[in-house]
């Protein structure tokens, strides 16, 4: 399951997936992506949040390199990331490395109370 908003009161784009999460999902996600990237402006801050996630199918790596690459050209400043244990990681730092320009900020956080103190700084 996943969920997706853009504030464009604060340039934010978040998302959070939950349970188990399909490539059926992460497609979903991947489609409704351009419509909320025309509610931000370049330098936009994405909160994503994992904390719910029981396992994440190796099939969705591809819709999320893609989602990437997409948050990329919309022109991301920062990605924080909630990731409260290994199994909900699916080398997202990695794939970040070849997705998103060296000067798009990547911090990787255990709770949203970190989260948030990371995308206001």
């Amino acid at each position: 399951m996943f969920q997706a908003n853009a504030d464009p009161s604060k340039n934010l784009l978040t998302f959070a997936f939950s349970q188990h999460v399909t490539p059926d999902e992460t497609r979903r996600w991947k489609g409704e992506l351009p419509g909320l990237l025309t509610q931000l402006k370049p330098g936009f801050n994405l909160l994503s949040d994992f904390s719910g996630v029981e396992s994440i199918d190796l099939a969705c790596a591809p819709d999320i390199e893609s989602a990437m690459d997409l948050l990329n050209q919309a022109g991301i400043s920062k990605v924080v990331r909630i990731i409260t244990h290994p199994r909900q990681d699916i080398g997202l730092s990695i794939m970040s490395f070849f997705h998103y320009r060296r000067c798009v900020a990547k911090v990787t956080v255990e709770t949203m109370e970190e989260g948030l103190k990371a995308l206001a700084d």
